[in-house]
């Protein structure tokens, strides 16, 4: 009886090692590589530089002149290509001056808001528009369309801009790539790489636990030591 006891919990915990290993390492391999990068750099600040706007505002109209039947709930002011802009609604671009609706943001300009809020001296490979995105995609989740512009860069450096009012959305490089295929396998999130309640990361954090307790049930039951310190502690009742 105690032998087959024992030969079920060592087989049970063999097999749910096996089972989850692979896992178990993708999970310690990305936790070693979150804990051991800055995460500042992944988000890449370092290709940041203090973004300070030099424009005063002048001969900025009302904008309760503004063409929008709809109302004004919500208005910020951006500078697209030096000239002022309101960016009306979260869907309206107006130019500040004139009143003017501008039709989103052309090739040059989304060009010169790179430039504008990255380092010096990086040189432009090319500029792709983007109007749709998957879900494992690097600029996935965010504003569509979208203006990407590649500079030549050992990282592969890519920025974001939203087609639609100029806003810089994100800087996409090497070390975040590599950060981002982890948290993959971190999150266990095969469809879309950002879901942490998904049910295969809860079933395998289940069997994580199962195979643990089997390993702490296998020493009990198998160990010289454990057994006469249990039997010692039995007779001293």
């Amino acid at each position: 009886m105690k032998r087959n006891r024992n030969y079920y919990i060592r087989k049970t915990h063999r097999y749910l090692g096996i089972f989850i290993g692979i896992q178990f390492i993708g999970w310690t391999v990305s936790g070693l590589y979150f804990s051991w990068t800055d995460i500042d750099e992944i988000h890449g600040d370092q290709f940041h530089h203090e973004h300070v706007t030099t424009h005063s505002p002048r001969n900025l109209i009302s904008p309760a002149q503004l063409d929008s039947t709809r109302g004004i709930s919500s208005l910020e002011l951006r500078y697209i290509n030096h000239q002022p802009h309101y960016w009306v609604n979260d869907s309206l671009l107006y130019n500040a001056q004139t009143g003017q609706i501008k039709k989103g943001i052309t090739e040059t300009e989304a060009v010169e808001i790179a430039q504008n809020h990255l380092v010096k001296n990086l040189e432009i490979l090319k500029t792709e528009w983007i109007t749709e995105t998957d879900n494992h995609h690097e600029y996935r989740g965010r504003p569509l369309p979208a203006w990407a512009v590649h500079f030549d860069h050992p990282e592969k450096l890519v920025a974001y801009i939203d087609a639609s009012n100029g806003r810089f959305e994100r800087v996409r490089h090497n070390s975040w790539r590599w950060f981002d295929f982890l948290w993959m396998f971190h999150t266990m999130d095969y469809a879309g790489r950002d879901n942490f309640n998904n049910w295969l990361l809860r079933a395998f954090s289940v069997f994580g636990l199962f195979t643990v307790l089997s390993g702490f049930t296998l020493y009990a039951v198998s160990s010289k030591t454990f057994l006469k310190t249990t039997s010692k502690l039995k007779k001293n009742k």
